[in-house]
């Protein structure tokens, strides 16, 4: 039994109330750990002093699991350790293996607020607003005042991104650590900073529309209307449109239709029930 007030032994008598309904407030990691595993003795002294540190932004829940199988077996623990991160009474991360103390921090970060967070919502309106500027200096002031928070960094290549410097967007994620790099937010700021590189009109989005109406059949005005599509986040219309192409004309931009497509699959991690639907749709055009 843990002195600490955020870590718990958790048994099937104490699961529902230390897991299920405390993530309903804050999140709760339970790590499914064994004393003959030696991954598990390294992962545990990690978990352990991020519970300690974070100070009850997190809960941490430890299962022996060969004192209990039933529960092992309820959350489908096929190898140890397994961390499972609960949020609002589901498992919202998975982790398999020891892993290194970066890594986890990145993962918990994604799901706990932090007054840091407030002020990178606040910058990153600002800069769809056009004020990029502005909120990169409040993106900088708050990683100075909480250098921990990762995700200040990929707001700022965001904000780069939106203000149209896609240089400094791609070098800002290109020079982060490589825990953070790899992330799925900053995958997508790269994927997004491609269709960047294709955008040549300086039109934004209700002025390529109007165009599109004049001239329906231009590849290249549904080509650039999608990348900005893709810019603000838009990714379903920016599907349509190069489906559209790739049912037009195959070899416009050698490919650029269905390549793109790919992207935006890539971009929104080749999962959900978007990319099955358009998946199912360049499918049945090769095909």
């Amino acid at each position: 039994m843990s002195d600490s007030p955020y870590i718990f032994e958790g048994t099937p008598e104490n699961f529902e109330e230390l897991v299920i309904q405390s993530s309903e407030s804050v999140p709760v990691l339970v790590d499914f750990w064994a004393a003959w595993c030696n991954p598990c003795q390294i992962l545990l002294p990690i978990v352990t002093k991020l519970a300690e540190e974070y100070q009850g932004k997190f809960l941490l829940v430890k299962v022996n699991s060969d004192e209990q199988q039933q529960l092992a077996a309820q959350f489908g623990v096929r190898s140890l350790p397994t961390l499972k991160l609960f949020r609002n009474g589901q498992v919202v991360e998975e982790i398999m293996g020891a892993q290194p103390e970066p890594a986890l921090r990145a993962i918990l970060d994604k799901y706990i607020q932090r007054e840091s967070d407030l002020i990178r919502e606040a910058a990153l309106d600002l800069a769809r607003q056009g004020q990029a500027a502005q909120a990169s200096e409040m993106l900088v002031n708050a990683q100075q005042d909480d250098p921990e928070n990762t995700r200040i960094a990929i707001d700022l290549a965001r904000v780069a991104l939106l203000d149209g410097n896609v240089e400094l967007a791609e070098n800002t994620i290109q020079s982060m650590p490589h825990e953070i790099r790899n992330s799925e937010e900053a995958n997508e700021i790269l994927g997004q900073v491609q269709f960047a590189k294709i955008i040549t009109s300086p039109e934004e989005v209700d002025e390529l529309v109007q165009k599109l109406e004049i001239d329906p059949e231009s590849l290249e005005m549904r080509q650039q209307l999608a990348a900005r599509y893709v810019l603000t986040g838009n990714y379903e219309p920016a599907l349509q449109l190069l489906l559209e192409i790739m049912q037009k004309d195959r070899d416009f931009g050698d490919d650029a239709g269905r390549k793109g497509m790919l992207a935006v699959f890539d971009i929104l991690h080749g999962e959900g029930d978007l990319v099955n639907r358009y998946r199912r749709q360049m499918f049945n055009l090769l095909h």
